[in-house]
């Protein structure tokens, strides 16, 4: 059930009694958005986040009628450095879990964060980027504000890079423990390779879905802080076609 609704600057949020409200709504919104533009060009190219945040939303996408999704070229925004894409940590495995494995897009191009020189692989994917521009990103947030691995020191609104190599910050490294997906701080690695905020940014369309009470800071920073690296995700109340989707709980609201 929708709760509120309300703009800050440029940015649309809408509020939703629970988790499973909030991530079928994101999904009917991207789902329309995926069939506006199949009708008028060959194919959709799509960005997706890695995020248990995200599940709800996954759930209810591939599961949404009518989507060609023959027709979609798949990116994801962030991979570890050193996980192969079998590794049940890794953000390839996720997706293919959650999402490819049940709707088999035309396309899906994987961040390898086992190339043996991940500077070239960044170069490799920015060039996949180059040829292939976001039509719709679909994100999350994280607990220090960062969009993919852009946490608050290697944020950069101007980067002139697409693709770039990261070392964590130390609150993102503790969110992956927090998440689930490793069982100590000393498991999860140091490094990324992680999607710039220009290339997220420069997406049609944005998709944020979060939830939970780990990201209500969050999500309050995001909507309240002045716009700057401090915490990336306010760059997203600048761009002309987002929406944010929450929960009552990270809204601040439970």
């Amino acid at each position: 059930m929708l709760l509120a609704q309300k703009t800050v600057d440029q940015l649309p949020v809408e509020i939703y009694s629970d988790r499973a409200a909030m991530g079928a709504a994101a999904a009917h919104r991207v789902a329309g958005w995926m069939a506006l533009a199949l009708a008028t060009q060959p194919h959709v190219v799509m960005v997706f986040a890695a995020a248990p945040s995200q599940n709800e939303f996954l759930q209810s996408l591939r599961q949404a009628p009518g989507l060609d999704w023959s027709r979609v070229v798949a990116f994801h925004m962030d991979e570890y450095i050193s996980l192969g894409r079998d590794q049940p940590q890794s953000f390839a495995y996720f997706l293919r879990r959650h999402l490819f494995d049940h709707v088999q897009p035309g396309a899906v191009y994987y961040l390898d964060g086992t190339a043996p020189d991940p500077a070239t692989e960044c170069q490799r994917y920015a060039a996949l980027l180059a040829r292939n521009p976001l039509d719709i990103m679909c994100a999350g947030i994280g607990e220090n504000g960062h969009l993919a691995f852009n946490d608050p020191p290697v944020a950069d609104f101007h980067d002139s890079q697409s693709v770039k190599v990261v070392e964590m910050d130390r609150p993102c490294r503790e969110q992956q423990v927090h998440d689930g997906c490793f069982a100590s701080l000393a498991d999860v690695p140091s490094h990324a390779l992680t999607l710039t905020i220009p290339a997220l940014m420069s997406a049609r369309r944005l998709c944020c879905v979060v939830p939970g009470a780990t990201k209500t800071a969050a999500v309050h920073h995001t909507l309240h802080d002045p716009i700057s690296t401090a915490c990336p995700a306010t760059i997203l109340r600048t761009h002309p076609q987002a929406v944010l989707f929450l929960d009552r709980v990270a809204a601040g609201e439970a």
